[in-house]
């Protein structure tokens, strides 16, 4: 039987039997595909696919996520890639494309969509009637609902959650780190902040570029002044440990400035997995943000 599945940029993949030789370029990917039971048939991952720690210790590396030797790749003869539209470049995708290999591109920005990736694999690899599976992916859309149960019964934080320290730099409500905050009852303050170019326009130096200009360019991850983050007057601001590796240097700076998170002691460091790894990391994930929030609630309370 002929598995039809379509990627988040609308192609169509046929699949006349589940893949054998896997190369993931995404580390959530990684962990996403152990976690459906089909560790054994990953051949290559990313200097960043760090999840689970047994499984990519057996497996070759072929590069970053933005720069992968599509050599190394090629020489795995790989029957599916898995990459994401965000974390791999386009150009490397498409000089796997036009060598024959098999690309899926996934690129969700909600924790649902998450959850839905994670069922489009399980129906590429031909596992989502196991009843492991099954019971995997019930519990991931349990735990998205009672969140989002949750989520309607409460006043969120207003959060700050920063990527990047220099330069400063956040993310918009159309990311899915942004959906997950709101899940877990942080609001974040930047939801409606858009990307603004050139990089002196983003910072308030200059007058921003046309939207003609820019049309097709990232809007999703401003560059932010600590002014600005004064000005949104956070009351939670968590610092992940990935993308950029928060230092309590950079935590000072935070609880320096004049806003309520700093006042009420709340400026802590969090797991970036937690916030960015979509799909079978969510289902952990989730609960974990949300505790650790409602913890932060009662301290700013």
């Amino acid at each position: 039987m002929i598995v039809r599945i379509q990627d988040d940029m609308k192609r169509a993949l046929n699949f006349g039997a589940a893949p054998k030789r896997i190369v993931c370029l995404v580390p959530s990917d990684t962990y996403n595909v152990a976690a459906l039971g089909c560790a054994g048939v990953l051949v290559g991952r990313t200097d960043y696919c760090e999840l689970p720690a047994d499984v990519v210790a057996k497996l070759p590396s072929v590069g970053g996520t933005k720069n992968p030797n599509v050599d190394a790749i090629c020489d795995l003869s790989p029957d599916l890639v898995i990459a994401n539209q965000e974390e791999n470049t386009k150009g490397d995708l498409e000089a796997l494309a036009n060598r024959g290999v098999r690309v899926f591109i996934a690129f969700p920005k909600r924790a649902a969509d998450g959850l839905a990736h994670l069922a489009r694999l399980a129906r590429i690899l031909r596992v989502e009637r196991e009843p492991p599976v099954r019971e995997l992916l019930k519990r991931g859309y349990e735990v998205i609902r009672e969140a989002e149960q949750a989520r309607a019964e409460l006043v969120p934080l207003r959060t700050f959650c920063p990527i990047w320290m220099d330069p400063l730099m956040t993310l918009n409500g159309d990311t899915f780190i942004s959906d997950i905050l709101d899940l877990a009852g942080a609001q974040n303050v930047f939801v409606d902040r858009q990307r603004r170019y050139p990089l002196a326009a983003d910072l308030g130096k200059v007058k921003p570029f046309s939207a003609e200009k820019t049309a097709g360019r990232d809007t999703r991850y401003p560059r932010v002044t600590l002014d600005e983050v004064v000005s949104r007057a956070p009351e939670l601001v968590l610092l992940p440990d990935e993308p950029h590796p928060f230092t309590e240097e950079d935590a000072n700076v935070f609880r320096a400035l004049a806003v309520p998170a700093a006042k009420s002691g709340a400026v802590f460091h969090t797991g970036g997995k937690d916030l960015c790894w979509y799909g079978a990391q969510t289902i952990e994930g989730l609960p974990r943000l949300r505790a650790l929030v409602d913890r932060y609630r009662t301290r700013t309370a």
